[in-house]
């Protein structure tokens, strides 16, 4: 069985997603049978790739609240997050992940994508690292087991994986994914949003199965989109 699972390192219910279908793999008996893939999404294409704009306040001009209302709204994703067991910080900074989804690219080349997608989270949603430094990116990689030079040799060169990027990208259109995380079951059974751990290993063992998968409806769950990203029950 294999997994795809697409996702932007900017997207905080990624990064939450992430944790919970994790925990449902581990909860599901067949888990040693499924392959995992991560798949690229840009949430802002169009954000500058280097930036100096608080996520705060891009949140407040981007829904047209106060920066009081920005905070609250980042409060209750910090505390699903805390539900997870992560670290979630408010004071990171917005900006492009083109080149972190570049890197993530040369990782599976590597067989280490796991582990730099982990790293990228950790890097901005706990530690509020600034990822637009290439100095900075290089040497999460570096630890997450990218060779260093193969990692400046990539953020040095826009096109490098580029079009492995775009088809991710593509791809994700071509199923009808408008927001992230999204999670398809062997090309036929998709998953919007962050949803409950239980949500996934039911998933899991119904497409194990080949019984009809039924998830709650992405409004249910936390997803980002274009439009941003919806927080359950606010």
């Amino acid at each position: 069985m294999r997994v795809e699972i697409w996702s932007d390192i900017a997207c905080p219910w990624c990064y939450i997603g992430k944790a919970r279908f994790e925990a449902g793999l581990a909860a599901f008996a067949q888990r040693e049978s499924v392959e995992v893939v991560h798949r690229s999404f840009e949430l802002d294409p169009a954000a500058p790739a280097a930036t100096d704009v608080p996520v705060l306040d891009m949140l407040a001009a981007k829904y047209g609240v106060s920066r009081a209302q920005a905070e609250a709204m980042e409060a209750r994703v910090a505390e699903a997050a805390a539900e997870e067991g992560l670290d979630y910080r408010s004071d990171r900074i917005h900006g492009n992940t083109f080149d972190l989804h570049r890197l993530l690219h040369l990782a599976t080349a590597h067989g280490v994508q796991d582990a730099l997608l982990d790293a990228l989270y950790r890097a901005n949603f706990a530690e509020a690292r600034p990822l637009a430094d290439p100095a900075v990116l290089t040497e999460i990689a570096v630890a997450a087991g990218v060779p260093a030079e193969e990692a400046a040799r990539v953020l040095a060169d826009p096109e490098a994986y580029a079009q492995e990027v775009r088809a991710d990208e593509r791809e994700a259109a071509e199923l009808g994914a408008t927001g992230v995380p999204f999670f398809v079951i062997d090309r036929r059974y998709g998953i919007s949003g962050g949803q409950p751990a239980e949500v996934f290993r039911q998933a899991l063992e119904r497409a194990h199965a080949d019984g009809a998968v039924q998830v709650p409806a992405a409004d249910e769950a936390g997803v980002c989109g274009d439009d941003g990203c919806a927080v359950p029950g606010s």
